[in-house]
């Protein structure tokens, strides 16, 4: 495991300390999952992205073009 000092505002800090304690956690396993979400964030954006680029247009135009061109079934709506 690995330490890192981090510098924050006081205002950030208390509101930090503040949500730490409503979720009756500790502040770095706050700063920890907040970390953890971030990156699975950005790499899922990655991920869509590197996805993105090998769309091929025609192929979804062609498959699209084999959908029924009808109402959806009732049971499908909200």
């Amino acid at each position: 495991m690995s330490k890192i000092t981090l510098r924050l505002p006081d205002s950030l800090h208390e509101e930090v300390r503040k949500l730490a304690k409503r979720e009756n956690i500790s502040i770095n396993q706050l700063a920890t999952l907040a970390i953890a979400e971030k990156v699975a964030a950005l790499d899922t954006a990655d991920y869509l992205m590197r996805r993105a680029s090998k769309a091929d247009k025609k192929k979804f135009l062609r498959a699209m073009s084999k959908v029924a061109d009808e109402e959806p079934d009732y049971r499908d709506a909200p």
